[in-house]
């Protein structure tokens, strides 16, 4: 019993990560969390692209100027 409680503690973490894998992958959810981890990238990158207006203007600068 006690090598039982010592797995799952050691392994228990991983035993649910598991789970619930296999609970997304049959329920198809994978999909509406690739489109809300598109989404939430896209407020990021908005965001930052807002907030850093000339340092993302002169990095572009370069990019395209090394191209």
């Amino acid at each position: 019993m006690n090598e039982i409680k010592k797995f799952l503690r050691t392994y228990g973490g991983a035993l649910i990560g598991a789970l619930i894998a296999i609970l997304i992958l049959c329920t198809h959810l994978y999909d509406l969390i690739i489109w809300i981890v598109f989404i939430c990238l896209g407020i990021f990158v908005g965001n930052y692209v807002q907030h850093n207006k000339n340092e993302v203007k002169e990095k572009l600068k370069n990019f395209i100027d090394r191209l």
